[in-house]
């Protein structure tokens, strides 16, 4: 089995999402940024308006928007806590 990253999406009301990913991308107000495991520990703010991508397994991508919050990157794995996420609209094709 690959490397795993832990990660952790809570917002204000509740915890969005928590599972093993492969990379999670997140737009911080100093620019786009990837992590993947083994990642240097790192805290940033979130860019507003946001979105988070997790790529999970077999190639699988989830996207939510968020508003507000920060980005916790330890040697554990990644945790987002956002004022608000909700998933993302599929973009139009």
């Amino acid at each position: 089995m690959a490397n795993q990253l832990h990660v952790e999406l809570v917002s204000v009301e509740q915890k969005v999402w928590t599972g093993e990913a492969e990379m999670l991308v997140a737009r911080t107000t100093e620019g786009e940024l990837g992590v993947l495991p083994g990642h240097a520990p790192l805290l940033g703010q979130l860019a507003e308006p946001s979105q988070i991508r997790i790529k999970i397994d077999g190639g699988q991508q989830l996207a939510y928007d968020v508003a507000g919050g920060f980005l916790s990157v330890t040697e554990t794995g990644v945790t987002v806590l956002a004022e608000s996420a909700t998933p993302a609209e599929p973009a139009a094709r």
